[in-house]
């Protein structure tokens, strides 16, 4: 699965793979692909020094890369306990009657939420940075669309390519205009924050939209075969998140999430503001329906969600109430049916790429066999 972006970054498969693990991050780097590790989670710099120390040695000098979270425009002054402040009282209620309809119990005192996103901060994500390029990235990739101008300028300075991910070809115009290196076309089947445009129709979109820029597929692709339709659609690669969720080096501290993921199909997915304020897809649970239903107060604008459900998303996950215990997935999840190295993932998918190339060659008369 080699293309010129693969080529230019020095990566055997043209496989990228987004994840919050560094384990999970270093195995798909290990294996031919790109791993990518999800930076949104860290508060503490030192946190994530620690995380990239243990990608770094366990990536055995292959590249990799940091996905982080930042707004295009810079709110200067806005610290976290202004933004704390913005939460009204009647959601503070709501999520105390929701978790209390559950009986989900209390953290212990002093047992701090381990789901903490303040990742999309203005000050968080700068600290972020400054350790990131302390380590020999070599993609850094933003959620939220185009970084800052002056982080494209630093990314660009330390030599690392900067992705952003789109939803629209007007999007992915606005981030070619921004200086952006890399275009992930991210279509509405795909997990966390997505918009309302399917991969079949985003990808071609986008590719036309900023040629000659390289663009990865991203969204509803869980095999070689699909990968392969990316790359037909003009991608020089594809984005996977998802996937590596039920992975044996990932770490999701819950069985029972993991049980939940291995069981469920493309169908119980759900675009829902539950967690972050903004439409993420994630598995449907009793927590997506509450915030859905019009009876309830409704969900704030990020990153006042992201916030004001931090601790219960914590107790949730920590004593594993099933009928709220959910994470963000995409429609792949169907294909998640049992746990797998990131190694037999990624041979998989080469395996499946070959088969897809082979029989369209076949019917292109280039090939007998």
């Amino acid at each position: 699965m080699e293309t010129e972006l693969s080529k230019q970054l020095g990566i055997e498969h043209a496989i990228f793979g987004f994840t919050p693990f560094p384990e999970v991050a270093a195995a798909i780097t290990r294996a031919g692909g790109f791993g990518v590790l999800g930076a949104v989670r860290y508060t503490a710099p030192q946190d994530l020094a620690r995380d990239l120390d243990r990608l770094h040695d366990l990536a055995d000098g292959k590249p990799y890369g940091l996905d982080v979270v930042m707004p295009a425009k810079k709110v200067e002054g806005v610290t976290e306990a202004d933004v704390e402040a913005m939460i009204p009282a009647e959601h503070r209620g709501f999520v105390r009657e929701l978790l209390a309809r559950h009986d989900v119990p209390e953290l212990a005192e002093g047992e701090a939420s381990r789901w903490r996103i303040t990742g999309w901060m203005e000050e968080v994500a700068r600290n972020q940075l400054d350790v990131a390029f302390d380590y020999p990235v070599k993609l850094l990739a933003n959620a939220l669309g185009s970084p800052p101008a002056d982080v494209i300028e630093r990314a660009h300075d330390h030599g690392v390519l900067v992705a952003a991910l789109a939803g629209s070809a007007r999007h992915a115009r606005r981030h070619a205009e921004a200086g952006i290196d890399v275009v992930v076309a991210q279509g509405y089947e795909a997990g966390g924050h997505t918009g309302e445009i399917g991969s079949m129709v985003l990808v071609p979109e986008v590719v036309e939209a900023v040629a000659p820029l390289p663009v990865l597929a991203a969204g509803g692709i869980g095999s070689g075969e699909q990968a392969a339709a990316g790359i037909a659609l003009g991608a020089q690669g594809v984005w996977l998140g998802s996937l590596w969720l039920t992975t044996e080096e990932a770490d999701l501290h819950s069985p029972a999430l993991t049980a939940k993921l291995l069981a469920a199909g493309s169908g119980d997915t759900i675009r829902s503001r539950a967690l972050t304020g903004k439409p993420a897809r994630q598995l449907r649970t009793a927590w997506t329906d509450a915030w859905d239903d019009a009876a309830g107060p409704g969900t704030l604008p990020m990153p006042l969600q992201g916030l004001l459900v931090a601790e219960a998303v914590s107790r949730i996950q920590k004593y594993e109430v099933g009928a709220l215990l959910g994470t963000p997935v995409g429609q792949i999840v169907g294909r998640m049916t049992s746990e797998r190295s990131v190694r037999a993932v990624v041979d998989d998918l080469t395996r499946g790429f070959e088969r897809a190339v082979t029989r369209m060659n076949r019917i292109a008369g280039r090939s007998t066999t």
